[in-house]
């Protein structure tokens, strides 16, 4: 347990933040989700429209400083990777 005051208040401060900051994380594996499910269905439109509303959420967390610049990055580049494959790889 913390043993200052100080230490109690960061204690707070980083519960209400990970509260506020969870949907958002949620979101954004839920819309990178449905784009790979999309470009798994094969519809070329739909998935580009899922991919888009993706990288935009991604953007959006980044921004907001929820995830770091570069897991944003990172995931939409793989994102990106498997709708420019097509299809996406068997689980690992």
């Amino acid at each position: 347990m913390a043993n200052s005051k100080a230490a109690l208040k960061r204690v707070r401060q980083a519960e209400r933040n990970r509260l506020r900051n969870r949907p958002y994380r949620s979101a954004c594996r839920t819309f990178v989700k449905k784009a790979e499910t999309a470009i798994r269905g094969g519809d070329q439109g739909e998935a580009q429209a899922a991919v888009l509303r993706a990288v935009s959420m991604l953007d959006r967390t980044a921004d907001k400083g929820i995830i770091h610049k570069n897991n944003a990055a990172r995931r939409k580049s793989r994102l990106m990777a498997k709708f420019n494959r097509g299809a996406v790889p068997a689980a690992r």
